[in-house]
């Protein structure tokens, strides 16, 4: 798994420590805070997904928004100089422009997981206020490539389209997403953490969107293989369109993207070749959660 090569790419102690646990778990994270003392933190740990949180929207309030909160107490008692966290373009809900700025309201989201991450936004804002702490919030466009989530579209296509297995494809595929190459957001990150403000939100996107139908139709020419569709209306939740504003970023942060949507297809299809071959697990199209993932673990 992801933490079994992190170990193995820095297998020195002092180097990478590595706690296995919940982040709401107030006596857990006070020992760990007390034990390392960190000066920066990159808070990725999140429940995930816009369909389940309709679902379940109460282990996404307990992961998101009370995980964050906690996080944010510890960051401001033990000195932390700058708090990074992961938000998430679903704030936006079903804005109309044609680009996303972080300038726009966002008091309307459309979705469980959607108003956790604005609620953590909000929250960021009230801890740089009362206790001047460093915070940026990054709200992160569609984010795939390789050892990406296989919930999500990208692997689930690359998957089902390399094995001849159906699809589902929701709607009449004119719904576009802003998807944006795991090297990039990587980059946006460390951007992030290296200059630390007062308080900000970046968009972290690629800044232009792609439509499903070319989605698939890319998918199909770096597998060399034909997709199987099943067809099927919308979805609640989903929004038809995002697009990222990412010049605040670029001024701020000196953020830009570089991967193309092909560019990152092809990447994920030689991955997925050389880390699968033929045994890959299919993951039934009706695990919307996917594999094995916790809500909150660090």
């Amino acid at each position: 798994n992801n933490l079994n090569r992190l170990r193995e790419l820095y297998p020195e102690e002092k180097r990478l420590a590595i706690y296995r646990g919940d982040i709401c778990d107030e006596r857990l994270m006070l020992d760990l805070f007390e034990r390392e003392r960190p000066q920066w933190i990159c808070h990725m740990a999140a429940r995930a997904g816009v369909r389940p949180s309709i679902q379940d929207p109460y282990v996404y309030i307990h992961s998101n928004i009370v995980g964050t909160t906690l996080l944010m107490e510890m960051a401001h008692k033990f000195g932390v100089q700058n708090f990074v966290f992961a938000s998430s373009s679903s704030v936006y809900g079903g804005s109309k422009s044609t680009y996303f700025s972080e300038e726009e309201n966002v008091d309307n989201p459309v979705s469980p997981y959607a108003a956790t991450k604005k609620a953590c936004e909000l929250l960021a804002y009230t801890y740089h206020h009362l206790y001047k702490l460093n915070v940026s919030g990054l709200r992160f466009f569609t984010v795939y490539g390789p050892r990406g989530r296989p919930d999500m579209a990208p692997f689930k296509f690359i998957d089902r389209i390399s094995r001849g297995v159906e699809m589902q494809k929701f709607g009449d595929g004119t719904s576009s997403r802003d998807y944006t190459y795991i090297s990039d957001i990587v980059d946006g990150v460390l951007r992030s953490i290296d200059r630390p403000y007062p308080y900000q939100v970046f968009n972290l996107g690629k800044g232009n969107g792609t439509s499903l139908n070319e989605f698939i139709s890319i998918v199909e020419k770096h597998t060399g293989k034909r997709a199987v569709i099943r067809q099927l209306p919308d979805q609640p939740g989903d929004v038809p369109y995002t697009c990222a504003s990412v010049e605040k970023a670029k001024v701020l942060l000196g953020y830009e993207a570089t991967v193309s949507f092909e560019g990152g297809i092809r990447r994920t299809v030689d991955w997925y070749r050389s880390a699968h071959g033929k045994e890959v697990i299919i993951e039934p199209e009706t695990q919307a959660n996917g594999l094995g993932r916790s809500p909150s673990c660090v």
